[in-house]
This record gives C-alpha cells, structure tokens and sequence, in this order.
C-alpha cells in the first residue's frame, strides 16, 4: 500500500527536482558566460535562450530520475545510494537535454535561424549544470532523509507492524527489523495458533496478540500497516486462509517464505508451458546487464593498465633488486562456473616460500615474505597485475575474491552456500571486502556478503564497490 504522505513525499521529491533543474540550468549558464572564471571566446548567447529552455530542462530531470527508478522509495537506503542515484539520474537527463536540443536544432529550427544558435547549448553549460544539480538534489535528499529519521526517532510516522508466525522464521523476521531502526518500522507483536497457556510474551517481550483467525479483528484494532506472514511450510493452507481474510483490509502483505534454508540467491518465477516454476538460484547478471557489466570492464581495466603502466614497471624493477626470482607469479583460482584460471600477482614471498609446505594460509607477519611483499600485501598493490585477468575476462573488477581449489574443496565441505559464489566472475575487489571480511576473518560473514552481491546486482552497486575501494584506502588491518 501506498500512503498518502508516501505519494506526497514523492510530489515534494519530483516538484523540489524540477526547481532543482531549473536553477541549475540558470545558474550554469552565469557561471559559464557572467561570473568571470571562464573566459569567453565565441560571443554571449542571450539570456531568454536558456530562461526559454529551462522549463523543459526542469521537466526532463524528473523524467529522467523516474526512468532510473530513483522515486521508488525504499526505507534504509544508504546516502550512498541515494548519491548514485542522482548521479546517474542527472546524466541521463543530461543525455536527454543534449539529443532533445540536437532533434529540435536539426529538424524543426528554419534554417536562418540555425545560424543564431537557437537551441544550441555550451557543452561546458551541460557540465557545469551536471556538477550543479548532482550537488542540489542530493543535497535535497539528505535533508528530507534526515527530517524523516527525526521523525521516526521520536516515534512519528512509523510503520506499524504485525508478524503472523511466533516460531524461528517470525523470530527472525523481528531480529532483522530491530537490528535496522532506521528502516522506522515498529513491530506491534506476533499472532499465531500455537500459544501454549494463553502465554501473552511472543518474542523479546513482544506481545502474542491472538490466533491467526484473529488477524482481521487485530489489524483493525492495532492500525496495521504491514502484516508479515512467517509462517513454516506445513501451515501453507492457513497462510492461504490468512492471506485471503487480510486482503479484506487496507495492509501491505508480505510473505516470507520458509525455503531460507535451500533459497540463498534471489529466486524467480519461470514458466514452463504455463507451469510455475521456481527457480532458487537465479541471478540477476545475465543477458544485457553481463554485457553492461563486461564493457565497463574492459574499458576501465584497459584505462587503469595504461595510466599504470609506469607505476607497476617501477614496481617490477623494485622486486626485481630486493630478492632473486621473478617480479610476477601465477596461482592456481576457482572463477566463474567453478573453472579454474590462472592469477597474476606481484611476487610478495621469497622464490619457492611453498615448495615444502604447500598451500598455506596467509597469517600476520608472514615469514614467507620479502620486506617488500609485507608493503605490497598491506597496500594491496600485489594485485594489480590482476588488471590484466580482468581484460582477458578471467576476472571483473567487482566480485567475489577468488580461491585457490585446495582451499575451495575444504569450504565447500563445511559451507553449503559456498559454491553458489562462483555464480559470477571472481572480483579484484568486492561488497566483502569493503565491508571489512577479508584476510583472516570470518568464511562464513564472507560468504553472506558475497551472495547479497550476487542477488542485488547493478552497475550502480558495482561503482559503489569502486568508489568505497577507493575512499576507504588499499591500506586494512586484515591485509597480509
């Protein structure tokens, strides 16, 4: 369900982008030609040409962040996401402006018109309104995402909610909204057939309201908002009953379903002559968005190795002088569909450090390595010349970290989801290792990150990864 003040947020949103637009297209077009820190050579445009073009410079910034889905409003989305978000809504009404002004320049200016440049405008107008109104609508964002967390904090526009299912899948339904407060929901208590003694505790002191007959009665008396139903699999024909008697009010219905324990990827509906089939390992890289994601590979993979090249032959000549043996070294990894391929590394131990021992996990103050394979572990620089594994499409620039097999066959043995990780290429960089679960951390926290990765896919979430690769530095305490 949609509420009113939910629709009403979305107006403010779309009306406070278009002024937003407006602005910046004014204000780009001063900075451009009046304030005197871009100097001008081809003559002044006048002013009514851009005050004339605003408005539907304003109307195309709207459209284009509905196109990019940025209106769908989802509690707990990161400032970070909101910043992607109208980043790359902004280029693409920036996209939209300039083919808009092109298409009406070529086929409906008269031609002593084109002369005057009607309809043209500055490529560095466009730059500078991108840079502008980036600035101004996430800055809009923040300060109504703040408003509304002040609000919730102080108990005001809540969601309130009902959980159906006293049991481990309702308890962990109420686990996982407690531990997120910002998401402003609050958990009325639970409903469920199996109260044992009239019990009124359900969970963390949560009140068992009543039975799932009375769920109707509940959501009138309690103002529900949302009703979720988690209840296990062999209650399937009272989840139909309850489902059907809530539908009867105004609620939001959400089931979770009780296949957690075999679903770990995000599921899909298929059809198969029009049977319903579920399938519970299906990702969302496939088709045009791994072609999407294989571009932006290449073109940014073969940027990095130009613009390193210099560095990294520095690099080689370094390891080169400090201990005998080569400067790069292969092993053995597990990529895309469990495949083996060959890594490329900076040689960081001493010629042969596993000869005798074998495969061996990397610990702190590793003995095996050279004085400068401890900078180039804890600096992460060891892993540049995996650039070039990315370029062949061994790798991507995001994804999950690859393993060597030794180490692959003992996981798998002991973490049933392990193997669902090579349902993507392996990555120089990851959602895991941003969020800190690298080097000698918890297997299994890497893994539950890695498959998030995996389900919640998109070319924003992959710059996401970048920039955070970036701005949290190579440097971390896990690196050796």
């Amino acid at each position: 369900m949609v509420r009113r003040y939910n629709r009403l947020l979305v107006a403010l949103h779309v009306a406070a982008d278009a002024a937003s637009g407006v602005v910046a297209f004014l204000l780009a077009y001063w900075v451009r030609f009046h304030s005197g820190l871009i100097a001008v050579t081809k003559g002044y445009p006048p002013f009514e040409q851009y005050l004339w073009l605003a408005p539907i410079i304003g109307g195309l910034v709207p459209l284009a962040f509905h196109l990019h889905g940025v209106y769908r409003l989802r509690r707990g989305r990161s400032r970070i996401d909101d910043f992607f978000g109208v980043l790359v809504g902004n280029v693409l009404a920036v996209v939209l402006g300039v083919v808009s002004t092109l298409y009406v320049q070529t086929y409906y200016v008269p031609d002593p018109l084109k002369d005057r440049g009607v309809f043209e405008v500055s490529q560095l107008v466009w730059g500078l309104f991108l840079f502008l109104n980036v600035a101004l609508t996430f800055v809009s964002r923040v300060a109504v995402r703040d408003w509304m967390e002040r609000r919730w904090r102080a108990g005001i526009g809540l969601k309130r909610v009902l959980v159906a299912g006293a049991g481990d899948l309702g308890r962990l339904v109420v686990d996982r909204i407690l531990e997120h407060r910002e998401l402003g929901l609050k958990i009325v208590g639970f409903v469920d057939d199996k109260a044992e003694g009239g019990a009124s505790l359900g969970y963390r002191g949560l009140p068992l309201l009543g039975t799932l007959d009375e769920t109707p009665e509940i959501l009138q008396r309690e103002r529900i908002d949302h009703l979720y139903i988690a209840l296990p699999l062999d209650e399937h024909v009272k989840m139909l009953a309850l489902v059907e008697n809530a539908n009867r009010e105004i609620v939001d219905i959400r089931v979770v379903p009780d296949l957690l324990q075999i679903i770990s990827l995000r599921a899909r509906l298929e059809d198969l002559d029009g049977l319903p089939i579920i399938n519970i390992h299906d990702v969302p890289l496939r088709g045009l968005n791994a072609v999407l994601k294989r571009t932006m590979d290449v073109v940014l993979a073969g940027a990095s190795l130009l613009a390193l090249a210099i560095p990294m032959g520095l690099l080689t000549l370094i390891i080169r002088l400090t201990s005998p043996g080569p400067a790069l070294f292969r092993q053995e990894r597990m990529g895309l569909d469990g495949k083996a391929f060959y890594v490329w590394k900076f040689r960081s131990m001493y010629d042969g450090a596993e000869r005798n021992s074998g495969p061996v996990w990397a610990v702190e103050d590793d003995p095996r390595c050279t004085p400068i394979g401890q900078f180039l572990r804890r600096s992460n620089l060891d892993e540049l010349p995996q650039l070039w594994n990315v370029l062949r499409g061994d790798m991507s620039l995001v994804g999950p970290r690859p393993e060597r097999p030794f180490f692959v066959d003992q996981f798998k043995q002991r973490i049933p989801q392990y193997m669902l990780r090579h349902k993507v290429r392996a990555g120089l960089t990851g959602w895991a290792q941003v969020n800190g679960w690298r080097g000698n951390t918890s297997i299994e926290k890497r893994i539950e990150y890695d498959l998030y990765y995996i389900e919640n896919w998109s070319l924003m979430l992959d710059l996401k990864i970048m920039w955070l690769t970036v701005i949290k530095g190579f440097f971390h305490k896990h690196a050796y």
